[in-house]
């Protein structure tokens, strides 16, 4: 028997798209007519500069399955994501670009193999197409992620991903301005998967993820969601004990064997820059470490909206 096609929502993260937005429109409805019993496209505005959220308004009133989302200000990909995915109301969830780099027609690929009985699938692209500066930047956010995650699929994560509706109830009083959906998922699964599908080039403009934003996305998951960092300074200042503990040794046998000490100012000024090195090096991680639970006690939330457009 034939299973009945699932409910669908679409989750699209908007930032300065406006002159996107009607063709992806264009090019998502089809597939979503043909692949799903009931569907909605939720566009959050991520604090657009240009005039994104007029087309929203426009796309909301010429489509009833169309809602939008206004946020106060810039959160955010993750974050913008986050707040769609808690407005949506159908049994699986999708989420992609908004610059029509996730092709709409290669959504089926992903449903397709959420319905084998996975809880989330990506989309990761069959070849990367960034450059070579870009493409090692994501390389090592998926390597920070997988830490943070703790699962091998973490290295074909994509933006380009559906997943069950259900596991937001794992992450639902989450409250904290540092956001990944990724690992926010593996909350409530360890059930992933991933299919390459086609993406494109960006329709126009350019990517708004920086090397820098990847850097400091990666720097937060790691902080945010892992103790790798804690581990990591231990193994550094256990390491600088025994190589302190082997120049002592060093020091000793000199003196007891040739009966003269290690001299030099240069050597000794050597050993001090490095072992306070390392212990800045351990009080900065605390430091990042003290700083988020700062900021996860003053409750600050991940988003805040100003407004919604379409169907109640």
């Amino acid at each position: 028997m034939k299973r009945p096609k699932p409910s669908l929502s679409v989750v699209i993260p908007v930032y300065n798209s406006a002159g996107m937005l009607p063709t992806l429109i264009s090019r998502l409805e089809p597939v979503l007519r043909d692949h799903s019993s009931a569907f909605e496209l939720i566009l959050v505005n991520d604090g657009s500069r240009d005039d994104s959220w007029a087309v929203i308004q426009r796309l909301c009133r010429a489509h009833g399955w169309v809602r939008g989302i206004d946020m106060l200000r810039n959160y955010g990909q993750h974050n913008a994501i986050l707040c769609g995915i808690r407005a949506a109301r159908h049994e699986w969830i999708a989420t992609m670009d908004d610059d029509l780099q996730h092709p709409p027609e290669e959504l089926p690929k992903l449903l397709a193999e959420l319905d084998r009985g996975l809880d989330v699938v990506y989309g990761p692209p069959e070849r990367e197409q960034h450059g070579l500066l870009r493409d090692l930047a994501s390389q090592i956010t998926k390597y920070a992620l997988q830490n943070a995650m703790g699962a091998a699929t973490a290295r074909s994560v994509s933006a380009f991903r559906v997943f069950r509706t259900e596991l937001r109830g794992a992450f639902a009083e989450y409250r904290n301005p540092y956001v990944s959906i990724d690992v926010l998922l593996t909350w409530g699964t360890r059930r992933f998967g991933a299919v390459k599908v086609r993406h494109d080039a960006r329709a126009e403009g350019v990517s708004n993820y920086t090397y820098r934003k990847l850097i400091v996305h990666a720097l937060n998951m790691i902080t945010g969601f892992s103790t790798f960092p804690l581990q990591l300074a231990s193994w550094v200042g256990f390491l600088f004990a025994l190589f302190g503990m082997a120049m002592l040794a060093y020091v000793l046998i000199s003196y007891f064997l040739r009966g003269s000490t290690v001299s030099g100012f240069t050597f000794l000024a050597s050993m001090i820059a490095v072992f306070a090195g390392a212990q800045l090096f351990a009080l900065g991680i605390l430091g990042e470490y003290l700083a988020r639970m700062h900021f996860r006690m003053m409750d600050r939330p991940a988003y805040a909206v100003r407004r919604e457009s379409g169907p109640e």
